[in-house]
């Protein structure tokens, strides 16, 4: 058995060991690569880098248009009476009422109202009457002499009142009586 033909492999059969063979060009070569790698990627970051920097100072006075604006800032409604942004909006703008009584919306809104009732509203952009006070729409009311219901209209007006749609009726016919 002292001749047998092996094919040709860097294992030295007849060592009890095997031979380490390191292939140092190739490791050399690879650490050259890499850290040309390295300092080509070092370099194109720092030029990124500054290229963003630039950007940023020609950017830096300019609003983003998808930034929020205040009034987009705040909670939904309805906010709590303490939270930022809590009040109503009055005629001349929102009315802030930030850490005050809970009625003072209710108040607030009270007299717009009550300004509403005797003064009317007119439109700002076209300046025409959008609301009249309610002693002149009274007034023209009884100017326009409406005419009265007769009893059978009435009472129809009445019935038609005190019903509704039922599922019942698929939608189709009042059917159900208020009670």
């Amino acid at each position: 058995m002292g001749n047998t033909k092996h094919e040709k492999t860097f294992v030295d059969f007849d060592k009890p060991y095997e031979q380490n063979l390191i292939g140092l060009s190739g490791i050399i070569w690879f650490g050259v690569g890499l850290f040309l790698l390295i300092v080509i990627t070092f370099g194109l970051m720092w030029v990124l880098l500054a290229r963003m920097e630039e950007n940023a100072k020609d950017t830096i006075d300019k609003k983003s248009p998808v930034s929020l604006s205040e009034r987009e800032k705040l909670p939904p409604e309805p906010r709590l009476q303490a939270a930022p942004g809590f009040g109503v909006d009055g005629p001349n703008g929102p009315i802030n009422l930030e850490l005050k009584a809970p009625q003072a919306e209710y108040r607030e809104l009270h007299k717009q109202w009550e300004d509403l009732w005797a003064n009317g509203q007119k439109d700002p952009k076209t300046n025409t009457v959008i609301a009249l006070p309610i002693e002149e729409a009274k007034k023209k009311l009884l100017e326009e002499n409406p005419k009265a219901r007769g009893a059978a209209d009435a009472q129809k007006a009445l019935d038609e009142a005190g019903s509704f749609v039922s599922y019942s009726s698929a939608g189709r016919t009042r059917t159900d009586k208020r009670r």
